[in-house]
């Protein structure tokens, strides 16, 4: 099989770009470690005396939270499979070795195991 791999590495940088925007408005980047996320709290011009207020702003943050793990989760996987693209793996499954169908990477460019693992 011959991918057409400056196709898959478009879609995953452009993808990769995609998620970076989407974490940049709920979460900054760790400057201790470049790959992690930290979730920020909303600005919700909140009274701290009022415990509604306060429950409403944690509730923001918790929902913030799983969306930061969620999207960059993905974003993981989506530089792993930028590394297997420059590293000659891309297209291969991580646990046998077989070639993963295209039409899964067409559907998800960072697949890592073909449709048996």
């Amino acid at each position: 099989m011959s991918l057409d791999i400056n196709f898959f590495k478009k879609q995953l940088e452009e993808e990769k770009q995609k998620l970076e925007g989407e974490l940049a408005t709920v979460a900054k980047p760790n400057p201790d470690q470049p790959k992690d996320w930290n979730t920020t709290y909303p600005d919700m011009n909140i009274m701290t005396a009022d415990k509604e207020e306060v429950a409403d702003q944690e509730e923001e943050y918790e929902n913030r939270a799983s969306f930061e793990l969620e999207i960059e989760s993905r974003l993981r996987d989506i530089n792993d499979a930028l590394i297997r693209l420059v590293s000659g793996k891309f297209g291969k499954c991580i646990v046998g070795g077989e070639a993963i169908d295209e039409a899964r990477l067409r559907a998800n460019p960072a697949a890592s195991t073909c449709v048996k693992h």
